[in-house]
């Protein structure tokens, strides 16, 4: 038995792990990812502007865990649909809400792990495009830490995970006591030297 064609093509994963690449490549070639783009987050944010699905596990994360090392955190939270064809827009107008909100200080955008078809949608040009012309700062907490979308290389920090994001975007009120105390035993030592 024999088979002729005229055509070969990809069909399911690999064709679309083709057309990110050939996104990121393009993307890429227009400066969207590059170093001197990013914005470094605040030592001490007030508020989180927080992207995630509606009673999502990554909301819980992010907030449980942010308030854990900082109590004073405040949270604007928008829900969008972070899996499917609404995922793209309502990422998009999330980040643009957030980011027009002058008591926002730093942007996350979380979702738990999945699929590379679940996550699709955070390697779609318009949220990409979004992430990058972001003039808060933007932190991306897609997935578990093996997961990649595009918005990873957009953003101004990547997030191994929701969790990990909250971590990264507050300081630990502990270590800042600890700071401020080390520093207060270091002047009274100077004024007794004196």
């Amino acid at each position: 038995m024999s088979f002729f064609s005229d055509d070969i093509r990809r069909v399911g994963t690999g064709n679309l792990r083709a057309q990110i690449e050939e996104l990121r490549r393009r993307l890429k070639g227009e400066g969207l990812f590059d170093e001197a783009n990013k914005v470094p987050l605040p030592a001490v944010p007030r508020r989180i502007g927080l992207v995630c699905a509606p009673q999502a596990r990554a909301e819980g994360d992010v907030v449980t865990n942010a308030r854990l090392r900082w109590p004073a955190i405040e949270f604007t939270v928008v829900h969008a649909h972070v899996q499917g064809s609404q995922c793209p827009s309502d990422v998009v107008a999330a980040i643009r809400r957030l980011d027009a909100d002058p008591d926002v200080d730093v942007i996350v955008v979380a979702r738990g792990g999945g699929s590379f078809e679940d996550l699709i949608g955070f390697s779609d040009e318009s949220v990409v495009r979004a992430t990058a012309a972001c003039v808060t700062p933007i932190v991306s907490a897609i997935g578990h830490e093996d997961d990649w979308t595009l918005i990873d290389l957009a953003a101004d920090l990547r997030a191994s995970t929701p969790t990990d994001a909250a971590k990264r975007v507050v300081p630990d009120v502990r270590e800042q006591w600890n700071i401020v105390l080390q520093a207060r035993q270091r002047l009274e030592n100077r004024m007794s030297a004196r």
